[in-house]
């Protein structure tokens, strides 16, 4: 059966009302929520190399970075396979992400392929590259490719948005968390977009004094 995907708003409130109905704790989290962001992304080599870019540099550096890459024309695989990492380097790239870089661009992925696969395989095939890690392969299926039932149980966020939705004694580990999302089959990219949306919302309220 082919898996769900996301299109529009419509399906968010499909899934959300799935999710409420099956979870009250759900329930309970949308009522201090405001509508949930679609957050569809663009599919292709350009939104992996901007993933590539963003690991673990601050937001601001991130977008200088890609500003860079954008203005040189190296955001196509073509394109940075053409250079050698020294150039990479040069528009800010440590040494380690150029070589990233040119291990995605001779992955030779089959983007419009990606889209017909099941979305353990569009993460398996990611993830053999350098540099992809689960993370990434996880965000790119749930908003790049809009599938409905992918879950990213490594994120910081949704683990502690699952501990102060479900009132656990401790963020959940990732495995646990995995195993918790398959209760949210087959609807867990949009339980994933409450969990976040909540853990905004928690945040914010913290803050205040």
């Amino acid at each position: 059966m082919k898996e769900r995907v996301i299109k529009g708003n419509a399906c968010l409130r499909e899934g959300a009302d799935w999710l409420c109905a099956a979870e009250p704790r759900f329930d309970k989290a949308m009522q201090v929520l405001p509508p949930l962001p679609l957050r569809l992304k663009p599919e292709g080599f350009a939104e992996l190399l901007s993933a590539i870019v963003s690991q673990q540099v601050s937001v601001a550096s991130a977008n200088a970075i890609w500003g860079k890459l954008q203005s040189a024309g190296m955001i196509s695989a073509q394109a940075v396979s053409g250079v050698d990492e020294a150039a990479l380097r040069d528009l800010g790239l440590s040494r380690q992400k150029a070589r990233y870089a040119h291990a995605l661009a001779s992955a030779d992925i089959d983007y419009d392929a990606l889209r017909q696969m099941a979305a353990t395989a569009v993460i398996k095939t990611l993830t053999a590259v350098p540099g992809i890690g689960a993370w990434t392969a996880e965000i790119y299926a749930m908003f790049s490719l809009g599938r409905a039932d992918v879950f990213a149980p490594g994120d910081l966020a949704l683990q502690e948005a699952a501990r102060v939705i479900f009132d656990l004694p401790e963020r959940p580990k990732e495995k646990d968390l995995r195993v918790m999302s398959e209760q949210w089959m087959p609807w867990r990219s949009v339980a994933a977009r409450i969990m976040w949306a909540y853990y905004k919302h928690h945040k914010q309220r913290e803050g205040i004094r």
